[in-house]
């Protein structure tokens, strides 16, 4: 957990391009930046892309440090506690279930998800149950 105030993701961190390696003769200073790397030239970085991506990473960290500020470094460590608790779940694999008391957690009881909906079947139920268990205990 970070101790950050921010309400939105950081902007994602920008690779040097030709321009920003070039020496006075406009060419690529490979002594000075290393060898040159076409692909991370290329790779384009959408900004929008990587705050979504990010986005409840960054609310749940801003949660998190308002806990620690109101009530003290108690607060965010038992949340984290409780939630990785109830991460793990002693069901049978094969059949499928929702884990809404990590919902309840993360606060995400409220909202309604296409997950919440088909509960993760959208390939049908596995009907092996003994490959699903040999899977799930690594043998």
């Amino acid at each position: 957990m970070d101790p950050s105030m921010r309400i939105i993701p950081p902007a994602p961190s920008k690779s040097a391009s030709l321009n920003d390696t070039a020496n006075s003769l406009g060419l690529h200073d490979t002594l000075q930046f290393g060898p040159r790397s076409i692909a991370a030239e290329t790779k384009s970085t959408n900004s929008l892309q990587h705050r979504l991506h990010h986005w409840e990473e960054t609310q749940d960290n801003l949660k998190l440090t308002m806990l620690r500020d109101l009530y003290g470094l108690h607060a965010p460590a038992r949340l984290l506690m409780e939630r990785r608790a109830v991460s793990t779940n002693p069901h049978m694999p094969a059949s499928q279930r929702s884990n809404i008391h990590l919902d309840i957690l993360m606060g995400r009881d409220e909202t309604l998800a296409p997950s919440d909906l088909f509960l993760g079947m959208e390939h049908g139920p596995s009907l092996n149950t003994h490959t699903e268990m040999e899977r799930k205990q690594h043998l």
